[in-house]
């Protein structure tokens, strides 16, 4: 859809944001106290491990990707961040001060630059996802068809019929058929998602569920699955969770400044407790377009990436049901100009978002603030479908 910014939109967005820089006090390092980088999103060298370069030098318009900021004005948006990787460099980043609601810290205004952790919330999932790879390439796990029960035996007596036939792969693929919702209000009491956060053993109300159906019959999203899978990797690690993966994922990545937060009764979220620097989190998605390479290293396995970024369900009830799934990732499309381009995605609770374009050797990565909001996550589609893919000018 290229020709929905004419190169006068484009001057006319550069003008708007030169005026906001000129019309905004600066900071000693050239960047306005508002706004991070928005002389055209321009990334910071701040010795993460990331080669950065312009967007021209990779085949992108570095003038479209100017108009992300303005666009965002447009839409009201709550985003804090937006980064873009192409061919293995960061050409692109942009931080948005404005109100969040940060795991353990008071809600209100916060500022947001490169080195600036985010809650990731259920992107998490896919973090997870990985580290269950991970654990299964050293062979801590036998593969994904191995009983859930057999690393729970001290839950034996909690669980209902039915539970013997569900598998590790049926919650990565959240197909298990264990009774659960987690669409509801938060302060519902039918909701299960917030007894993670307060029962005493969170582990094992998810394994006193009954099983509603069959698995691999109804896909359900279902956090309490995600849950189960961290604390098996703690149990054949004999490892806490952040531990584990900060020796097999995040050290190898050059990741050091994260936080993996814990539920009030002090089980660490697996599923959504995840922080991260938006440049960090860009390399998670890097890792898997890369298939499951960093810098030469492989860190998870190729057959894994494929696995779980293989569409194995249609997300049924979830993003207006046009999306697949597979091993706790999310898988998509968006339409530049009258072509299909294909998405593999992590998606977390009020606008994250971490886009991977293998066609295009294209990550984008987002943060917001759409915590619970209609529009939740639409700014983050509308600039990858609208703005980051169409800059793209040469297929490779």
């Amino acid at each position: 859809m290229r020709d929905r910014f004419p190169r006068l939109s484009i001057l006319g967005a550069s003008l708007v944001l030169a005026l906001t820089v000129s019309a905004t006090s600066v900071q000693a390092d050239g960047m306005a106290t508002g706004r991070q980088n928005l002389a055209c999103g321009s990334p910071s060298s701040i010795d993460d491990g990331w080669t950065t370069a312009s967007p021209d030098s990779v085949g992108m318009e570095g003038m479209r990707l100017c108009s992300i900021a303005a666009r965002l004005d447009q839409r009201a948006t709550s985003v804090h961040s937006v980064v873009v990787v192409r061919h293995g460099k960061l050409v692109f980043e942009q931080y948005f001060p404005g109100y969040d609601q940060p795991w353990g810290q008071p809600d209100g205004q916060h500022e947001f630059t490169a080195t600036t952790k985010h809650d990731m919330r259920s992107a998490s999932k896919s973090v997870a996802s990985l580290l269950v790879g991970i654990a299964i390439d050293r062979k801590l796990i036998e593969g994904v068809d191995e009983p859930v029960l057999k690393f729970f035996p001290d839950h034996q007596a909690a669980k209902h019929a039915g539970w013997e036939a569900i598998t590790l792969r049926h919650l990565l693929t959240m197909s298990s058929g264990i009774e659960w919702d987690e669409a509801r209000s938060w302060t519902d009491p039918k909701n299960d998602e917030p007894h993670l956060t307060f029962e005493a053993d969170p582990i094992g109300y998810v394994l006193a569920k009954p099983v509603a159906a069959p698995p691999d019959v109804l896909w359900t999203y279902n956090g309490g699955g995600t849950e189960l899978l961290g604390n098996i990797l703690e149990r054949v690690s004999g490892k806490p969770l952040e531990a584990f993966a900060r020796e097999v994922l995040f050290q190898p990545l050059g990741i050091s400044d994260l936080e993996w937060k814990a539920y009030k009764n002090g089980k660490i979220a697996a599923a959504a407790g995840l922080r991260l620097r938006p440049r960090d989190a860009t390399k998670i998605g890097q890792l898997v377009l890369n298939r499951g390479q960093w810098n030469g290293r492989q860190i998870v396995s190729a057959d894994w990436i494929a696995q779980s970024t293989t569409p194995r369900f249609q997300a049924i009830g979830y993003f207006g049901s046009t999306m697949f799934y597979g091993y706790q990732w999310w898988m998509g499309r968006s339409l530049a100009g009258d072509k299909e381009i294909k998405w593999v995605a992590a998606f977390g609770w009020g606008g994250q978002r971490i886009f991977i374009v293998p066609e295009l050797d294209l990550v984008m990565m987002t943060t917001a603030a759409q915590y619970g909001q209609p529009k939740e996550g639409l700014a983050a589609i509308d600039i990858l479908s609208n703005i980051v893919i169409p800059s793209v000018r040469d297929a490779r």
